[in-house]
């Protein structure tokens, strides 16, 4: 097996700059430079990312950035030990001793174990103290090493006398506390109090496994059984049924939805971020003791009404106009897939057996086989083979876009109402979709759906009929009423509604879709992923249905909105790497790589870093060149018939050279303005001036 650590990937007592994105891009650089990584900037990006979603610093000075990665190439550990410390948001202040954990997308289980038998291995002083104290490369390398293979720190002698792993010590001073607090973990007449958990992060490498050790170890200190499931990369072996069943109470130590909970319903349940089980196992092993005692302590949910409750105590602080733009960014987020795929389904159809293709591909499908390639096709068609590839893509990329009204409503249904409201949604949804009321009508079918639901699931009910409810009760009634609503009332007016939408899209032109092009653009630039941007991508994206050759003003919308939301990365990138380095930080420079490749992708977000750190003068700018990106692609007729990619999806874009003309003018404006804005538009301090007397 590939040794995980060597001494190229060790720096010992550098400075690597006063925050985490320094250090982990220098990490990365020293896992590029081994040959163990394709590229630094992909490698950086993924653990970047994964470093936003939850800080990665733990108690006693150290910090485990981590990822799995395309890019990666060897399973791989950088280390370094950090002159001076870097904040990595852990509680008890910076760190100085950083492991960065990188992982190939598919790394096999035996390496995947190795990793976290190494997170494991950082919650215990005896080694960290040994890390600190060594005095090379090639001793950090023996450590870590070792223990991969469960040898004893060679310099365990040197930590201190009272080492004793991560919240241990907590959980002694816990335990004494509960003497005086009345939280006793055993009951009267009774064995000791018994806990289960389930550990489990986005990346399942180093969490997982260290939340569970500080968890197993807490409850060690106040003689409590506690057995954990860790949900993480490695594998998982799932806790006995008779264990779950013996357990006074479960902790959820997670960040990603628990695998299987249903097993657990009806347990008293402390829930709480991974991190926490590192950082304050023991109060969460005190909370659950709390909670096995405490009739009204919150359970995890059954199935159905009770989950209804739970879902609606979550909410209770949200205002409707919240739960609203929850839903329907939920219904968009799972429709965008079918979009996706269908879309460039349907664009290399076009692309195999030309636009005409739409006429013959029922036909073609049916009648014709590999074997049997069709007589009659499109003129323009790549020939007989084409034609009939052509047809099959179409035909899967249009049968895939039929479920994008359906899809958009269940899963607003689903946001609103959990798993129950899915089929009422998707039936509602279906009922828009065959009276031609469009994505407006999904979206009043998903709502009506998931509000029904909603209400449905929270009646009382005989505890012999809350088995019926989930799955024969709430779709039944949600079902018909939803649907019959649409069907008997709103359908009618949604249509019309629809009809008169798509043909003032439809008839567009000159000053109009200038003009429609320039507000989506704007949108689009102004909070560069947040709610303003998703709302104009999410209008975008939801009327990709109902465009066809005859009317391809939504693909035209869709190509105004890609192209708008890629101008702020590329033009950051554009003014950090090319026009004026000065005027930027160093970091903002290494930002600015990324970024090319962020707004080639279309992934506004890549500006985000120029935006937080002057917002004044990068979003006013970045406004300025996608309104005139979104006019000029609007004024082209440019269509994109997917919903994503950026310039790599260019076979699935009509126009393609105004396209990247559009991005190219946009780019360099807001490139220009913002060089232009960071020189002249300075607030300038008045100096006072005290008069010197002037001796002769």
């Amino acid at each position: 097996m590939t040794q995980l650590i060597t001494t190229d990937l060790v720096e010992l007592d550098q400075n690597l700059g006063n925050a985490p994105e320094t250090v982990i891009r220098h990490l990365a650089s020293k896992v590029a430079a081994t040959g163990r990584a394709s590229e630094v900037e992909g490698l950086f990006a993924d653990a970047f990312a994964r470093e936003q979603k939850t800080a990665t610093g733990i108690p006693g000075g150290i910090a485990i950035p981590h990822c799995r990665s395309a890019a990666v190439t060897v399973p791989t550990l950088a280390m370094a030990r950090l002159n001076p410390k870097v904040d990595f948001g852990a509680k008890d202040g910076p760190a100085d001793l950083v492991f960065f954990i990188a992982a190939p997308d598919g790394a096999d289980q035996e390496h995947l174990k190795l990793l976290s038998k190494l997170a494991r291995s950082l919650i215990k002083k005896d080694f960290t103290a040994a890390l600190r104290n060594a005095s090379s490369e090639a001793e950090i390398v023996e450590l870590v090493d070792g223990a991969l293979a469960d040898k004893p720190a060679a310099h365990a002698a040197a930590a201190p006398a009272d080492a004793v792993p991560v919240g241990a010590g907590a959980a002694v001073g816990a335990a004494a506390g509960s003497a005086h607090s009345g939280a006793p973990a055993a009951s009267a007449g009774r064995g000791p109090k018994r806990l289960v958990a389930v550990t489990a992060c986005p990346t399942g490498i180093a969490h997982t496994y260290m939340a569970a050790d500080s968890l197993v170890a807490a409850a060690k200190e106040v003689g409590v059984d506690l057995q954990v499931e860790t949900q993480g990369s490695s594998g998982a072996k799932a806790l006995d049924p008779a264990v779950i069943a013996a357990a006074d109470a479960v902790i959820f130590a997670v960040d990603v939805d628990v695998r299987g909970k249903e097993r657990f319903a009806g347990k008293p349940v402390i829930n709480a971020p991974v991190k926490r089980g590192i950082d304050e196992p023991d109060k969460m092993v005190q909370e659950a003791l709390a909670a096995a005692d405490n009739p009204h302590a919150r359970r995890v949910p059954h199935f159905g009404a009770e989950e209804q409750a739970e879902h609606e105590a979550e909410e209770k602080g949200e205002h409707i106009g919240q739960k609203l733009k929850k839903a329907l960014l939920t219904g968009v987020s799972y429709m965008i897939p079918f979009v996706a795929g269908g879309g460039l389904l349907i664009a290399l159809g076009f692309l195999m057996g030309g636009y005409l293709i739409t006429k013959y591909a029922d036909n073609i499908v049916v009648q014709n086989s590999l074997f049997n390639l069709p007589t009659e096709f499109p003129d323009n068609a790549w020939g007989p083979l084409g034609a009939y590839l052509g047809a099959v893509l179409f035909k899967i990329g249009a049968l895939s876009l039929g479920f994008l009204v359906p899809a958009l409503a269940g899963y607003i249904a689903y946001a609103i109402a959990d798993r129950p409201g899915i089929a009422p949604g998707f039936v509602a949804g279906a009922v828009a979709g065959f009276m031609g009321a469009g994505f407006l009508g999904g979206i009043v079918g998903g709502l009506l759906a998931g509000y029904i639901a909603h209400v449905v699931g929270r009646l009382q009910v005989a505890r012999w009929l809350r088995g019926l409810m989930p799955v024969v009760i709430i779709p039944l009634l949600a079902s018909l009423v939803a649907s019959g609503l649409m069907f008997l009332i709103l359908g009618g007016p949604i249509v019309a509604i629809t009809k008169g939408l798509n043909a003032w899209l439809s008839g567009l032109t000159g000053a109009g879709a200038i003009a429609l092009g320039v507000i989506l653009g704007l949108m689009m630039c102004f909070d560069l992923g947040g709610p303003v941007n998703k709302v104009a991508y999410s209008f975008a994206v939801a009327g990709l249905g109902a465009a066809t050759i005859d009317n391809q003003a939504p693909w035209q919308i869709m190509a105004a909105v890609m192209a708008s939301g890629m101008v702020p990365p590329l033009a950051m990138a554009l003014a950090s790497t090319v026009l004026n380095k000065k005027l930027f930080s160093l970091a903002e420079q290494e930002n600015g790589k990324a970024a090319w490749l962020l707004g080639a992708s279309f992934i506004s977000e890549g500006a985000i870093p120029f935006a937080a750190a002057d917002p004044l003068r990068v979003i006013p700018a970045s406004m300025l060149g996608g309104a005139v990106t979104g006019a000029i692609s609007m004024a082209a007729g440019v269509g994109s018939k997917a919903p994503h990619g950026g310039l790599f999806v260019f076979f699935a874009i009509d126009n393609f050279l105004m396209f990247v003309v559009s991005i190219a003018v946009g780019t360099v404006i807001t490139a220009l303005s913002v060089i232009a804005l960071k020189r002249w538009a300075v607030k300038k301090t008045v100096d006072t001036v005290e008069p010197v007397p002037v001796t002769v």
